[in-house]
């Protein structure tokens, strides 16, 4: 704000419906429900769709990134063009790209800074108690902050009584911004030596009393800890629970096979992270079904006790369990399972002629070509392929590759490539099918799992 809308206005009650931090507020619920790079190629449809000769009018801004209030989305574009100091009513596919990653951006000091940049339009510079306490737990929720969410009232509190000593009922919003985001410039002079010896008082107010006692510091971290993120550690207590249950459960199985015999622990091993690797594949889908996670979350009770907002990271989770389960599989069948089993003697490999045929197989090649082979080999290069693209380097495009590479950058190459798992559930159902060492197709879980879930 100019310095006489931060100091000109005279005292008094502020009405909060008139206040522009409760319209950024506003602002603020909207952008905190986007999905970010998820969101952005509904986005820049609707742009080319809207967009004249590659420039996108103001007036349609609102429509372009799904906001239905028109003439709020106004507001909010003008908030977004001043800080990037255009002047004009339209913007290109390049500004709207930049536009939306500060309103996707989810870290608490973006979605703070385009709060002030929406208030910095309005005359008073003022904002209320009520709205301080809303900054607070939007941005506590935003960032998964449930402790903080809680005690925002006491916060707010706090932070009125050192801001407000008169009992105004308002506070200076340029007080509120400088305290909050700790970016005071030079020019403030005076202004910015006591916004940090405000901030050090509050600081004082905020800070926990230091505990001595090693064990009870620790104690009480990790009672904060789950008290923040007790959802989030049952789920995955849980999903732990049932890996290790199946892999313990196909590994004891094994142990009391005819194969063991010749393939010793390591065909215990390859079993038992393809259990684990079924199960995750059928599992990894259900996190990115948005139309089921958000009717679980808003029509039924299971959001009190399940941490649906978590639905990514939880998908990310599972594939790394997937790579867990596929490199024992791979590992164990190729180094270990394999070998001892082309070196059998002719005893050795008398009980394993039902699974693999009289003749012994005589090197590699032999598994290789069969079906059970070249899935397996399929699969595993179609998914390095998927999970290498969805890493943050290549599907933020922070990597500068030559051409043609750079375009495996980006998040088109993320999203193509993972469109390759339609193959990749073909092909595990078939390798499923063929296993060398179960013949009844009652006892091939893949068969269940898989065809249920898709």
């Amino acid at each position: 704000l100019a310095s006489v809308n931060r100091r000109g206005a005279g005292p008094g009650r502020v009405d909060k419906s008139k206040s522009a931090a409760a319209h950024a507020l506003k602002g603020l619920k909207f952008i905190s429900r986007t999905d970010g790079s998820a969101g952005w190629p509904a986005v820049e449809k609707r742009f080319d769709d809207l967009a004249e000769n590659g420039l996108l009018h103001r007036s349609k801004f609102g429509k372009c990134i799904g906001m239905k209030e028109l003439a709020f989305a106004g507001e909010l574009f003008d908030a977004l063009a001043r800080r990037r100091n255009i002047t004009g009513d339209s913007i290109s596919k390049a500004e709207l790209l930049e536009f939306w990653d500060q309103i996707s951006d989810t870290s608490f000091d973006s979605r703070l800074q385009t709060f002030f940049d929406m208030v910095d339009k309005d005359a008073d510079g003022r904002i209320t108690e009520e709205e301080v306490k809303e900054i607070i737990t939007l941005s506590a929720a935003a960032n998964n902050l449930k402790k903080v969410s809680e005690q925002s009232e006491e916060y707010a509190r706090l932070i009125m009584e050192e801001l407000d000593p008169n009992n105004l009922g308002y506070i200076e919003l340029y007080n509120l911004e400088m305290l909050l985001l700790q970016a005071p410039s030079q020019s403030m002079g005076i202004g910015t030596t006591n916004s940090r010896n405000l901030s050090q008082m509050l600081s004082q107010h905020l800070r926990p009393t230091a505990e001595p006692n090693p064990l009870r510091r620790w104690y009480r971290r990790a009672s904060y800890f789950l008290e923040d993120n007790w959802r989030r550690c049952w789920v995955i207590l849980l999903w732990l629970s049932i890996c290790v249950g199946l892999f313990t459960w196909k590994f004891m199985q094994y142990r009391e096979r005819a194969v063991f015999k010749v393939m010793g622990y390591c065909v215990c091993v390859a079993k038992g992270g393809a259990e684990t690797l079924k199960f995750n594949m059928a599992l990894i889908l259900l996190p990115v079904c948005r139309n089921t996670i958000t009717w679980f979350r808003n029509r039924t009770a299971a959001g009190r006790f399940v941490p649906f907002d978590d639905n990514i990271n939880f998908h990310k989770v599972i594939a790394a369990g997937i790579s867990v389960g596929a490199g024992l599989h791979i590992i164990s069948h190729l180094t270990c399972d394999f070998p001892r089993l082309l070196h059998a003697t002719e005893e050795e490999y008398e009980p394993m002629k039902r699974f693999f045929g009289d003749d012994q197989p005589p090197n590699y090649w032999w598994f290789v070509k069969g079906t059970e082979g070249w899935t397996g080999l399929v699969m595993l290069v179609l998914m390095a392929i998927a999970f290498t693209l969805a890493m943050p380097w290549f599907r933020r495009g922070r990597l500068s590759l030559p051409k043609p590479l750079n375009r495996l950058t980006g998040f088109n190459a993320f999203w193509y490539s993972h469109h390759l798992f339609v193959i990749v559930y073909a092909l595990l159902i078939v390798h499923g099918h063929f296993l060398y060492l179960t013949k009844k197709w009652q006892k091939k879980s893949v068969r269940v799992n898989q065809p249920i879930h898709l």
